[in-house]
């Protein structure tokens, strides 16, 4: 049987270390770990560089040749008004609200699409959410 994903102790450090009382953005990376917990085949990883980017990255047992299938950089250059850009490798997801910027390239290997958040906005995080099940499908099969 496949593991689950298990958010890790670093990754609830950050998460706590997050400054501030109400962070959106803190939540919605909150509600992306906690989304991983329910997918089969997923493990997590955390690349910081405070004052740069925090990067989550999505790894599942059936990647062939990819890093990643999904990647959550915490953009870290004011920590009180961070944002998050969303990105999945381009073959795994649709984009039917065109909502995301497609970046050749611009995952290790792969062209990719992107999408940026920076204010509370739930109806979009959702599809976000949607986008990364998407993504864990594609891979699943």
């Amino acid at each position: 049987m496949a593991e689950k994903a298990v958010v890790d102790d670093e990754i609830e450090a950050f998460i706590a270390s997050w400054p501030g009382d109400y962070q959106p953005m803190r939540d919605c990376f909150r509600l992306f770990c906690q989304q991983s917990l329910i997918m089969v085949g997923v493990t997590l990883s955390l690349s910081a560089r405070p004052g740069v980017s925090y990067s989550l990255r999505f790894h599942h047992s059936k990647m062939a040749g990819r890093e990643f299938f999904a990647i959550i950089d915490v953009i870290d250059d004011d920590p009180d008004s961070r944002w998050l850009s969303v990105c999945f490798q381009k073959d795994l997801i649709s984009d039917p609200e065109d909502r995301g910027e497609c970046i050749p390239g611009g995952l290790p290997g792969s062209d990719g699409y992107c999408f940026d958040l920076n204010d509370d906005d739930r109806e979009f995080t959702g599809y976000l959410v949607a986008r990364l099940h998407e993504a864990h499908a594609a891979l699943a099969v």
